[in-house]
């Protein structure tokens, strides 16, 4: 699968650095990706709706590490090149797959 368009919306904020929205394969866009930096470094967060119970759980999300690695390094290549600021990703906790 590839990523054939990313935009990167920059946001002056202290935790989420910006959205973005991705285009797969030329036919597939998912909106709304959140780019958001902690104390343990920058990660991506995928479109996510609000549940009854006050958790929230992704819309749409890769299944597969190598994909996660994927859209998160094409996010982050565009936030920089926009923005000049390189971000540091987060090392992935053990036993963690694509969910967010």
């Amino acid at each position: 699968m590839d990523i054939t368009q990313v935009q990167v919306y920059p946001r002056e904020s202290d935790k989420v650095k910006g959205y973005a929205t991705i285009v797969l394969d030329n036919c597939f866009l998912v909106n709304d990706i959140k780019i958001i930096c902690g104390k343990n470094g920058c990660f991506v967060s995928m479109p996510a709706k609000k549940r009854k119970n006050g958790k929230f759980k992704d819309i749409a999300h890769p299944i597969t590490k190598d994909l996660r690695q994927k859209i998160e390094d094409a996010i982050f290549a565009e936030y920089e090149k926009m923005t000049g600021n390189k971000l540091s990703p987060r090392k992935p906790e053990e036993g963690e797959i694509g969910e967010s």
